[in-house]
C-alpha cells in the first residue's frame, strides 16, 4: 500500500504553513513529550510544531504546578 501524500495545512493558532502526514511518519510521531488534547473546536485541524511544543509546555507547566503538595 502506498504511504499518503503529506497535507499541507495552516496552524490553527498562528496561521503558520506547515506539513501533517496523519501517521508515525508524521514530525508528531517524533515529539518527545506526551502531547496535549487540543480543546475542541478552538484548535481546529493540526497546530503547527512551534504552537504544539508551546501548547504542550503549557500543560506541563499547569500539571507541574498542581503537584506541588505539602506532605505532612
Amino acid at each position: 500500500m502506498a504511504t499518503p501524500a503529506p497535507r499541507s495545512l495552516t496552524c490553527a493558532q498562528c496561521g503558520a504553513a506547515f506539513t501533517c502526514s496523519g501517521d508515525a511518519a508524521c514530525w508528531c510521531a517524533a515529539e518527545p513529550y506526551r502531547l496535549p488534547m487540543p480543546d475542541g473546536e478552538a484548535a481546529g485541524d493540526c497546530l503547527c510544531p512551534a504552537c504544539l511544543r508551546d501548547k504542550a509546555g503549557q500543560s506541563a507547566r499547569q500539571t507541574a504546578a498542581g503537584c506541588h503538595r505539602t506532605v505532612t
